[in-house]
């Protein structure tokens, strides 16, 4: 037996939203309810990261950044020498690195079903 269904949930829409809800109920051949619980069940949501966290990271990724700017100056400047060119070389593979901790996903991986 399906649970009783009495509590509801104001949405404040523009007019021309209201409308294409409705006419994707009428199309779908349901209740503009029903359309929306099942809109609902089907979304995955997640939980947001910490903003204090992703702010002080994006901090730490900032000042790394100074730092290898910096390094790639001295090698820049020194290019003659051996350990500039490993210089260079490790400097790309942290630039990698950085690339890979600064892009945030939108959303958290889809989980496996």
């Amino acid at each position: 037996m399906a649970e009783k269904r009495d509590s509801y949930i104001k949405v404040r829409l523009s007019k021309s939203e209201k409308v294409d809800w409705q006419e994707k109920a009428v199309r779908a051949g349901i209740s503009l309810s029903n359309l929306i619980r099942q809109a609902m069940t089907r979304t995955q949501t997640w939980t947001a990261a910490d903003r204090g966290l992703i702010s002080e990271q994006t901090r730490q990724i900032s000042r790394i950044g100074n730092n290898l700017n910096q390094i790639a100056k001295w090698a820049n400047t020194y290019k003659s020498t051996a350990e500039a060119i490993e210089v260079i070389e490790c400097l790309r593979e942290i630039e990698k690195e950085i690339a890979q901790l600064s892009s945030f996903p939108s959303a958290p991986p889809p989980e496996a079903k």
